[in-house]
């Protein structure tokens, strides 16, 4: 436990001596400052871990300093360590190290190999902080320190504008995310007096018992604070455009640190969410409909990062489904599950793209099978763990899991809306195994378009070899242990009632089968029929249903119109200071009026003696008027 502030200072020291280094640094002294820092941390973190379990998984605090004192709130620098910390730890570190040492291989001869270093430290620093504070204004600045270091990782090669713009969306969408989560905060500090997380969990019953529609607005201002960071309809637009910076990048983003924050929030806050089953609910639906959407939008995706992108949008929507039916371990084991297979298939990706020369399009690479076995059989795993492929895949336990936990809620809670999901989630299980057959196809048995270039190297195939080993169906044996971890830290187990384990079984092979099917329509679609595929894609409705798949259903195109236009507009009009531009009225009147008596000044006497009697007339008729009116 004395060594759980390393884990977190490693990444910390190495992000300042890599920032403060920068160009002046070797690549192969800053690869080791990188790489060894996170490795460390890992080090560390299995070595507070043991001695966690050797306690007898009593949940510990290390108190390191009083950050603030402010009228009595007074959070401190504290790391708190049970069972859904340990989880977490222990994939941020072990993940984000595999992803290290292959970031040293595909960043090899970048000319700012340090600055990404730096923020790949600082994002790993950032996430542990969010997991291990013991209090939500500590987790609240590991979320905000993710944020920044997804910016500039995202932006990471910022010599191309729409770089920059991907970056600053990315930044935009998820601080409205987080501007909700401040609100939760300030709420739960309102009716808890503190903002400690223990506590808070502890006293939700019966704090929040009193004010029910309070409850209602924290448990939501909570949820959209995590559906931002998770990528969740309606604050998902950013996630396929961090795809712009490098392929570690998103394999850290995706796998093992930034979008996973959202479920961690959930769950952590559980008893807060319990509070209000109408929330509940609508994570649940609004877990089903992102990702039934990202699974359309990742069917016709060309871009081979895109697709993957859309993909960790899905299997969010899964993990938000689970929370929503109180599945959380479900919820936490797929997440774990797909941190290993999604920084699998991203960082074979980049393998990919490096072997064809940056190029990104899966319709310009294609035969890649005859050249690289071992990047295929990585995909292969990595794809059928996506899938979930039964039994050989690590997928399978903890997709199907949440799927039939759905299907239970339905009958326990007695809410058809569950049900309703489940099918929804069948439906996602089916599109997922479509593209997913279609990335693999086109990529290593399609047309070869790109030559091929050689890749090796120990940094690129062990990563990828480690990772393969643990999507495959092997690491159902994580399932025991880390169900036992969580119900250390008081995660609530979801209970199948005995009378429904049969229709549970039933609803998680009728899943099974219905994702097999996808597969086989995607053998057909792309291995045989691809032809009829294409020209149906060129028909006018073809077209046009390609067109708004490819665009997730249009949501930037409509935040184009009712957010951005309409900010711009008003940028614009700001931007010239009508404000000003009223007080500038009154000096326009006086030099109006200056101006039109000098013009009167003409010296001519004519003129003078015309003026007069007017004004006499004038005066006349004006006390003409008034004796009438007095009458």
């Amino acid at each position: 436990m004395s060594y759980l502030y390393l884990t977190v200072l490693f990444p910390l020291i190495g992000f300042i001596l890599l920032a403060a280094g920068r160009n002046k640094l070797p690549e192969s002294v800053a690869a080791i400052i990188g790489v060894g820092s996170v490795g460390l941390s890992a080090l560390f973190a299995l070595i507070a871990g043991m001695g966690f379990v050797e306690n007898g998984s009593v949940a510990q605090v290390q108190h390191l300093w009083t950050w603030f004192n402010v009228g009595g709130l007074a959070p401190g620098m504290s790391l708190h360590l049970d069972g859904l910390s340990l989880l977490m730890m222990g994939m941020v570190t072990g993940v984000g190290f595999l992803i290290h040492i292959f970031a040293s291989w595909y960043m090899h001869g970048d000319e700012d190999f340090a600055r990404f270093f730096s923020y790949f430290n600082l994002f790993v620093a950032s996430m542990l902080l969010l997991v291990l504070g013991d209090n939500l204004a500590l987790l609240f600045l590991g979320w905000e320190g993710v944020g920044l270091c997804s910016y500039l990782l995202i932006g990471y090669y910022y010599q191309k504008p729409e770089n920059g713009f991907a970056a600053i969306k990315a930044f935009t969408v998820t601080r409205i995310g987080d501007v909700f989560l401040l609100i939760a905060l300030f709420l739960l500090y309102q009716q808890f007096g503190t903002l400690h997380i223990g506590t808070i969990v502890a006293n939700a019953p019966q704090v929040l018992a009193g004010d029910h529609s309070l409850a209602i607005w924290t448990s939501l201002m909570l949820f959209l604070g995590a559906a931002g960071k998770s990528a969740q309809i309606p604050l998902q637009t950013w996630l396929a455009d961090a795809m712009a910076g490098p392929t570690p990048v998103s394999a850290l983003i995706h796998a093992a640190t930034m979008v996973t924050a959202g479920i961690y929030l959930c769950c952590r806050m559980f008893s807060v969410f319990e509070m209000t089953p109408e929330v509940m609910m609508f994570i649940s639906i609004t877990g089903a409909v992102t990702l039934i959407v990202a699974g359309f939008a990742a069917l016709v995706q060309t871009d081979i990062k895109r697709i993957l992108a859309y993909s960790t949008m899905s299997q969010l929507g899964y993990m938000f489904m689970a929370v929503g039916a109180e599945a959380y371990q479900a919820g936490l084991f797929h997440m774990l599950s797909h941190a290993f297979f999604k920084a699998l298939l991203f960082l074979s990706s980049g393998a990919v793209i490096m072997a064809y020369h940056h190029e990104q399009n899966i319709f310009k690479m294609g035969g890649l099978f005859k050249h690289n076995k071992f990047l295929f059989a990585c995909f292969a795993i990595g794809g059928g763990a996506l899938a979930a492929i039964p039994f050989l895949t690590i997928g399978f336990f903890s997709k199907d899991a949440i799927l039939g936990a759905v299907w239970a809620q339905s009958h326990i809670a007695n809410l058809p809306v569950y049900n309703s999901l489940y099918w929804v989630g069948v439906a996602g299980a089916f599109l997922t195994s479509i593209y997913t057959f279609r990335l693999i196809w086109v990529v290593f048995f399609g047309k070869e378009n790109t030559p091929y270039h050689e890749i090796k190297g120990a940094t690129y195939w062990a990563p990828l070899g480690i990772l393969a080993v643990l999507s495959t169906g092997l690491a159902y044996f994580l399932k025991a242990p880390v169900e036992a971890i969580l119900n250390s830290a008081k995660i609530p187990a979801f209970i199948i009632p005995e009378a429904l384990e049969a229709g549970v079984h039933g609803a998680e092979y009728t899943a099974v089968g219905i994702a097999l099917a996808g597969l086989v329509v995607g053998v057909i679609l792309f291995a045989f029929a691809y032809k009829a595929v294409k020209a149906f894609a060129e028909t006018s409705f073809g077209a046009g249903l390609v067109n708004i798949c490819r665009n997730a259903l249009g949501f930037d195109a409509l935040y184009n119109i009712v957010f951005v236009k309409p900010y711009l507009l008003i940028a614009k009009i700001l931007g010239r200071d009508p404000i000003d531009g009223l007080w500038l009225v009154l000096p326009a009147i006086v030099k109006g009026g200056h101006s039109f008596t000098s013009s009167r000044q003409t010296g001519s006497l004519r003129e003078y003696a015309s003026s007069m009697s007017l004004g006499v007339v004038v005066l006349l008729m004006i006390l003409i008027v008034i004796q009438v009116v007095g009458k």
